[in-house]
C-alpha cells in the first residue's frame, strides 16, 4: 500500500492512482513486495529538522528514507520529501516540477530496494534507474 501525507504543506499529488500503480510497478520490477510506503511531505524547515535529529546533518535535503521492513523481500518504510527542495531542483535541473517530484518518489523506492548514491558510481547508477521508471510512468 502507498500513502501519501501533508505535514506542514498543502500538497497533493497529481494523479495519485496513477502514481501509486507506478510506485508498485516499479517495486515489483525491483524484486519486492510492497508491504507499507508512506510518503510524507514537507517544508524544507520540517526536513531540515528530522535530518537533525535522526542523522546528525544540519544541511537541507529533498528526501530522507526511513526503512521500516523486516523481511529481505518487502519494501516498508517513511519517505520524508521537501516540496521546497523539490520545486528547488526543478529549476536548477532545468525540468518541470511534477518529473522532479516522480524523480524524488522513486528515488525513495530504489534506496529502501537496495540502491545507494554515496558515491559517483552509486550515483550514476541509480540516476539511470530513476531514468528508467521515469519513461515509464
Amino acid at each position: 500500500m502507498v500513502s501519501f501525507f501533508s505535514e506542514d504543506v498543502d500538497f497533493k499529488v497529481v494523479n495519485p492512482l496513477k502514481t501509486k500503480k507506478w510506485i508498485k510497478n516499479a517495486s515489483i520490477s525491483e524484486g519486492y513486495e510492497l508491504s507499507q510506503l508512506n510518503y510524507i511531505f514537507c517544508s524544507d524547515e520540517y526536513l531540515l529538522e528530522i535530518n537533525k535529529e535522526y542523522l546528525d546533518h544540519d544541511y537541507f535535503t529533498d528526501i530522507i528514507t526511513f526503512d521500516n521492513s523486516e523481511e529481505d523481500n518487502q519494501l516498508e518504510g517513511d519517505i520524508y520529501i521537501s516540496v521546497d527542495r523539490v520545486r528547488d531542483n526543478a529549476a536548477t535541473f532545468h525540468t518541470d516540477f511534477d518529473t522532479e517530484m516522480r524523480r524524488v518518489l522513486i528515488h525513495g523506492l530504489l534506496h529502501l530496494a537496495g540502491y545507494g548514491d554515496s558515491s559517483e558510481a552509486l550515483k550514476t547508477a541509480m540516476r539511470a534507474k530513476e531514468d528508467e521508471y521515469l519513461r515509464s510512468f
